[in-house]
């Protein structure tokens, strides 16, 4: 980058991007589910909640207060590119261009643990008001909750991407991806029925990779299901629910129930 901006210019243009993604990604997709693809969902007998404003209301407010906090740790993390003090690269030949998808890889699996983890620990009697409770107030989520953090859990949350730019060297076409894929799960995850079949070749995904379905679970049930992009630390250390696979195939759960 040839110029340098003050860190409240590049605030400024991140709190804008943030906002803009949220309300293009979430929005789009409230707004596709329940105008455009509603009657289409309904016919394949996919029950669909109609929305609570009130809980939407909610969750925006959470996001938006998220939204700074991402955008604090966006522009820092940019406003120390410029002075040379990230791993993060503009150009395509400094590793090659096998390690883009290496990288982009093996940072989705660091970020998978550590929200495991943290994740389940901001459920711990003691921490679940003050890092966690916001983002459960929503029973029946929608994808305006996907980012609806406590401001402590999205300092947490960003808190990690800042310090793989910091120690992993990324290049920005793969950090992009890294947080466009994160947004779209999110909102995915949050959707509230299920994008996976319950039997055939695609079930496989619904084992292993978290859906909807999986995610939904978490909010009815809080000690189950604490990943985000995969199933296997839930799987390892005893928190899938027992309904939700049964000899290797995805059940269909009531999600309303």
């Amino acid at each position: 980058m040839a110029d340098h901006h003050p860190f409240l210019y590049y605030w400024f243009a991140f709190l804008g991007i943030i906002l803009g993604r949220y309300f293009l990604v979430a929005g789009g997709t409230h707004l596709l589910i329940h105008s455009v693809l509603k009657q289409f969902l309904v016919d394949r007998g996919i029950s669909i909640d109609p929305p609570v404003w009130e809980s939407i209301r909610r969750d925006i407010k959470l996001s938006l207060l998220s939204t700074v906090i991402f955008a604090l740790s966006a522009a820092f993390s940019i406003f120390e590119f410029d002075r040379g003090g990230t791993a993060l690269y503009a150009d395509l030949d400094g590793y090659g261009l096998w390690y883009l998808g290496v990288s982009f890889i093996g940072v989705l699996l660091l970020q998978d643990t550590y929200f495991y983890f943290i994740h389940r620990l901001f459920h711990h009697p003691k921490l679940f008001k003050w890092f966690h409770l916001g983002h459960h107030l929503s029973k029946h989520p929608t994808p305006w909750t996907s980012f609806a953090f406590d401001p402590a859990e999205a300092i947490f949350q960003a808190l990690f991407l800042v310090a793989i730019v910091f120690t992993i060297p990324l290049h920005f076409l793969t950090a992009i991806s890294i947080i466009m894929t994160m947004t779209v799960w999110s909102v995915l995850n949050h959707l509230g029925f299920s994008l996976f079949p319950t039997s055939g070749c695609l079930s496989w995904s619904g084992r292993w990779i978290i859906g909807p379905a999986h995610h939904s679970v978490h909010h009815h049930k809080c000690t189950k299901h604490y990943g985000l992009y995969f199933t296997f630390w839930d799987r390892l250390l005893g928190t899938q629910d027992d309904n939700y696979v049964n000899n290797g195939l995805v059940d269909r759960i009531d999600l309303h129930q």
